[in-house]
C-alpha cells in the first residue's frame, strides 16, 4: 500500500526513527484540507514507541480538527539537526515520514496523560506543567497519531 523509498541505500533503521521521533522537537503534520487542498502545520509532538502513536495538542476548533473529522489519513514529517564530517561543509541530516491515521481524543484521563508527558519534553520542571495543565487542560485537543508506515532517510546536502 506505501510507496517503497526510491532512494533505499540512504534508509535508515526503524530505531533510529524512533530515536528522532523522541528527541526532536517540532514536525510537520499535513492532512487533507479544504477542497482537497494539502493543509501542513508545525507542531510540538510527543512519540510513544510502544503504542507506535504520536501524541499532539492542539486547540479544539480550527482547519486541522475539520481536515481530521472529514479524513482521518495524515503524514507528520520531522528531521534532526543534523551534523557534519570533519573538515566539510556540507550538513548530513536525518529525517523521518510517518504516514497513518488520526484519531481526536475525548477521553479525559487519557488527554491529561499523554498532555502532561508531551509537556514534560519542553518545560523545565513538573511544577510548570502542573500550572499550565490547571490553566489549560480543559481547552486541549488531543490528537494521537497512530502509525502505519514509517521510513528514515539520511541526505547529504551536497
Amino acid at each position: 500500500m506505501f510507496r517503497e523509498m526510491r532512494r533505499y541505500k540512504q534508509a535508515v533503521t526503524a530505531e533510529t526513527c524512533a530515536e528522532i521521533l523522541k528527541t526532536e522537537k517540532r514536525g510537520v503534520l499535513s492532512v487533507i484540507g479544504d477542497e482537497g487542498y494539502p493543509y501542513a502545520v508545525p507542531l510540538d509532538f510527543y512519540y510513544e514507541e510502544e503504542e507506535q502513536t504520536i501524541y499532539f495538542h492542539c486547540a479544539k476548533v480550527g482547519h486541522k480538527i475539520d481536515a481530521i473529522k472529514d479524513c482521518d489519513k495524515v503524514c507528520f514529517t520531522t528531521w534532526n539537526t543534523g551534523f557534519q564530517k570533519e573538515n566539510d561543509w556540507v550538513w548530513n541530516v536525518t529525517s523521518v515520514i510517518v504516514f497513518g491515521r488520526a484519531e481526536l481524543i475525548e477521553d479525559a484521563a487519557q488527554t491529561s496523560e499523554k498532555v502532561r508527558k508531551l509537556a514534560m519534553k519542553y518545560y523545565p520542571t513538573e511544577e510548570e506543567v502542573d500550572a499550565e495543565m490547571e490553566k489549560a487542560i480543559a481547552r486541549v485537543q488531543l490528537l494521537a497519531l497512530h502509525i502505519e508506515h514509517m521510513t528514515g532517510k539520511l541526505v547529504n546536502e551536497r
